[in-house]
């Protein structure tokens, strides 16, 4: 069939960062309180992972990836902080870090400093790859990249995944709304086209 995508995953597994990744790299201290209630919307939006809690990880360095899944790690996450990715450099690291671990253990962390966040994940999804990281509105810079711009924005991945066909189990226009409620709370505009674009259209 002509125009036709390469084999997507059925259902992708998306992991919320924005509460960890996202807000402790905001400028701003944001009260427990309001953290607590940004963490209940989204975990009445459908997604199953939330990350709430960080501490400073082996998973910066992508070498040892091998040794942690020799470890027992379930589950690796190959991130690209900076944003530099591009589908053809994630195409050729997946190609080599699948030779020692098998798809199913990894996921993928994207921003999207060069714009490049969803064709990067769109490339690892087409290579077998159903857990994906992303935050809400865009939260978060990354603490030793200088100047990288947010994670991928969950709305944004969301929309996408959904106009492919995957599957995610999350509402769209619930994450919506939890993303309006921390932009808010932490005076910043959510870094998600998707809210934007739909926040705009409510609008006029």
């Amino acid at each position: 069939e002509l125009g036709q995508l390469p084999a997507l995953p059925e259902h992708v597994k998306i992991v919320e960062v924005g509460p960890r990744d996202g807000l402790q790299n905001e400028r701003v201290i944001v009260p427990t309180d309001i953290k607590i209630e940004f963490i209940n919307q989204l975990s009445q939006t459908g997604l199953s992972v939330i990350e709430v809690t960080s501490f400073v990880s082996s998973k910066r360095v992508p070498q040892v990836s091998k040794r942690l899944y020799g470890m027992g790690c379930y589950e690796i996450a190959l991130g690209d902080t900076t944003g530099v990715g591009t589908p053809g450099s994630m195409k050729r690291m997946l190609e080599s870090v699948m030779k020692e671990i098998p798809p199913a253990a990894l996921a993928v962390h994207c921003h999207d400093t060069y714009g490049q966040a969803l064709a990067n994940i769109l490339t690892a999804l087409q290579m077998g790859i159903n857990v994906v990281d992303s935050s809400v509105s865009g939260l978060g810079g990354c603490p030793y990249a200088k100047g990288a711009s947010g994670n991928v924005a969950t709305e944004d991945l969301i929309y996408m995944l959904h106009g492919l066909g995957v599957d995610t189990g999350v509402n769209l226009c619930k994450v919506m709304e939890a993303g309006d409620f921390i932009c808010k709370a932490v005076n910043k505009t959510t870094n998600s086209k998707v809210a934007q674009a739909s926040f705009n259209a409510l609008e006029y």
